[in-house]
């Protein structure tokens, strides 16, 4: 039996194949959007995350008011640990029992430490986190202050501007909070270039 000489053997250059590495790419999950809108260049990149999307894009004077309120939490905490009767006398004129205030010191020390964490970090949703316990506590404390103020049916000076800096203090970190959570726009370049 006589054999037929094979033909030489065609080398396929799936490199300059446009149609091959769309396909590859396609089957090896690449290329496209994925639930968070970013788009993978490589699987590596997809399996590991883009650690890109963690660094994020602050905005103006994040960090200074994280650090202002970091240390107003925690100067209101340790007033109101060693001091918690001139705390609440300023406040509402009333004279209220001792472990209450240092209770809510002692709670105001524990969202400071969160806000001191926010602080040196460079996630996004840890500083989203830290902005998201801030307005809560500062809804809370809001709300809690002006229902014992309608109560008691006490008006002072100090109770007002405790009432207007909680709302305005409430809204700055609202406004950090939603800058922060919004989406960047992302500029997609549509010329094919080699990977």
């Amino acid at each position: 039996m006589s054999s037929k000489p094979q033909p030489p053997l065609m080398k396929k250059h799936s490199q300059t194949d446009l149609v091959s590495r769309l396909k590859t790419r396609k089957i090896l999950g690449v290329g496209g959007e994925d639930d968070d809108g970013e788009i993978h260049r490589s699987k590596i990149s997809q399996m590991l995350g883009n650690q890109m999307r963690f660094g994020v894009r602050e905005p103006i004077g994040l960090r200074i008011w994280i650090l202002m309120s970091a240390v107003l939490f925690t100067t209101i905490a340790l007033i109101a640990l060693v001091f918690p009767s001139q705390l609440y006398e300023f406040v509402f004129e009333l004279r209220t029992t001792r472990i209450s205030i240092r209770l809510y010191g002692g709670a105001l020390l524990s969202v400071s430490l969160i806000m001191w964490k926010g602080l040196y970090t460079a996630e996004k949703a840890i500083i989203q986190w830290t902005l998201l316990t801030e307005a809560c506590l500062l809804s809370v404390q809001f709300l809690v202050s002006i229902i014992t103020l309608v109560e008691l049916g006490l008006m002072s000076n100090s109770a007002i501007l405790l009432l207007l800096s909680e709302v305005l203090f409430l809204i700055i970190t609202l406004l950090y909070y939603y800058h922060l959570g919004r989406r960047t726009k992302k500029t997609q370049n549509h010329t094919h270039s080699s990977d």
